[in-house]
């Protein structure tokens, strides 16, 4: 009898161990990565904060929507089919099956769900350790500031949007989420403004990083989108005073390669032309700055002294926009490229192009025209332009706007922010503006349009000043086209509701 017993338990025994060795299975035995593995060590914290950014270039298409969606600039292209999507925009035909928005939504949320991990993991890592090391809580001011720029780009949008901070959405999310009042949002972007600003350098040793500044910017941004004029006024005299920018003198130079994170640059989005090859099918998502490509004069051709390099003929400003200027101002050669002029002008150059062939305008996007040896691989999508997001001369006039809108109005202030930016446009001080009150809004509002032309602020500006439906002709629509459609994808998976009209 004995023996069966020991028999017995030597089989339970063996098939204990048997059973501990398959609980206690180790991933790393199948060479898989988890969680646990994640954010071990300073270098592992920075080289995810840099992923934060990465969604940034990916946003590029938010500039010429700007843009297309005003007064300022036409969709353009090869027919009425072509960039169909932006012809939309253009024509304020929209759908909620509009492919970029689609695109601009998930590309936003995928930067807030890369922020919010590292959030999540700030005091302790996936594997309850806590990893200290010096200058964490200002890396967290970057990953706050770019949390809070994604909010920014989807509240001004699409108005009210989900909102989740503490972790990353997922799986289990879908289906449960709601929209959030955009008030709501906008009161998270402050916070986690507030909260970089805190803590960030007023200088980055590497270009291109957030900075206080550029927080404290951006907050006086989102105040005037919520017209709480007296806190913008606050924050951005905070930037002014500083003296930490400065209005270069040759406006054209801040477009160019060698003008990227100048003295005027508060904040840019980087991009590199270090990729040897792109995928068409994620032609934004990439190093390279894919809205190039698309404003490049077609078929474009002339002599090897001739700088620029052909594109799709896309995005083109507008003769309105061009009309607006007046003698005298550098800034219309910057904006807009007349080609028949330029063409006359530099025989030398041989110059042959193709007319656009759809809302052709006669004008191209100079301050972002594709430009020869700043592209590689595949050209037309590894272009390295920066995107000018937040300029010194945005500060000046956001903060004339807020001290000539605030509760206790200063428009001496207004004005000498507002011709500052004047006086660099035509180098003297005959054209300064002595308006005062709503004359003088007027004429900061004007300004912003001649100074940001084709930077991407003109429609929500608009939207944002009520001047929306005034100034974009009939087929806007009051109370539906200030926002633009949640994707349809989102209302049918997620369960959320459409805004009004769509």
């Amino acid at each position: 009898m004995n023996k069966y017993i020991n028999a017995a338990v030597g089989f339970v025994l063996l098939f204990a161990a048997s059973c501990k060795k398959y609980i206690a299975y180790d991933p790393h035995d199948s060479y898989r990565v988890t969680a646990l593995d994640y954010l071990q060590s300073e270098s592992d914290y920075r080289t995810m904060e840099v992923s934060v950014y990465t969604p940034l270039q990916w946003l590029n298409q938010v500039v010429p929507i700007g843009d297309i969606a005003s007064d300022n600039a036409v969709a353009g292209g090869e027919s009425a089919s072509d960039v169909l999507d932006l012809q939309q925009i253009d024509d304020f035909t929209l759908t909620p099956v509009n492919g970029t928005l689609t695109q601009l939504w998930q590309y936003a949320y995928e930067g807030v769900n890369r922020a919010n991990y590292l959030v999540q993991y700030k005091a302790k890592n996936p594997a309850g350790q806590e990893v200290v090391f010096a200058g964490k809580d200002a890396l967290y001011g970057e990953v706050y500031f770019l949390r809070a720029y994604y909010y920014f780009t989807l509240a001004k949008m699409f108005g009210d949007v989900p909102l989740f901070v503490d972790k990353r959405l997922d799986l289990s999310s879908s289906g449960a989420l709601k929209r959030t009042a955009r008030a709501a949002v906008y009161l998270q972007i402050e916070a986690d403004l507030n909260s970089a600003i805190s803590v960030l350098p007023a200088i980055q040793v590497q270009k291109g990083r957030v900075t206080k500044y550029a927080a404290q910017a951006l907050l006086g941004k989102v105040f005037l989108y919520q017209n709480k004029f007296d806190s913008a006024a606050t924050i951005l005299k905070s930037v002014i005073d500083a003296k930490a920018f400065t209005l270069v003198t040759d406006y054209a130079s801040i477009f160019l390669s060698t003008g990227e994170n100048g003295p005027e640059s508060v904040f840019e989005i980087q991009y590199s032309n270090a990729s040897p090859y792109y995928e068409w099918s994620n032609q934004v998502q990439g190093q390279g700055n894919y809205a190039v490509q698309q404003c490049g004069i077609r078929g474009l051709a002339g002599s090897d002294a001739m700088p620029y390099a052909p594109g799709w003929s896309t995005n083109l400003p507008t003769q309105n926009l061009a009309a607006a200027y007046t003698a005298g101002d550098q800034r219309k050669a910057v904006t807009v490229l007349d080609i028949e002029a330029y063409k006359a002008a530099n025989p030398s150059y041989n110059i042959t192009y193709q007319v656009a062939p759809y809302k052709n305008t006669g004008l191209y996007n100079q301050k972002y025209l594709p430009r020869k040896g700043q592209t590689s691989g595949q050209p037309e999508l590894n272009y390295l332009n920066n995107y000018r997001i937040i300029r010194y001369s945005d500060v000046l006039l956001m903060a004339a706007e807020a001290y000539n809108k605030k509760a206790g109005p200063d428009d001496v202030t207004a004005q000498g922010y507002l011709n500052q930016v004047r006086r660099r446009a035509f180098g003297d001080q005959l054209h300064d503006i002595t308006a005062t009150g709503t004359s003088l809004y007027t004429a900061i509002q004007n300004e912003r349009r001649l100074e940001l032309a084709m930077e991407g602020e003109r429609f929500f500006d608009l939207v944002r000043t009520g001047q929306a439906a005034s100034v974009l002709g009939s087929n806007f629509k009051a109370g539906k086209h200030e926002l633009f459609p949640i994707p349809d994808q989102e209302v049918k998976v997620s369960g959320l509701t459409q805004n009004s009209g769509y």
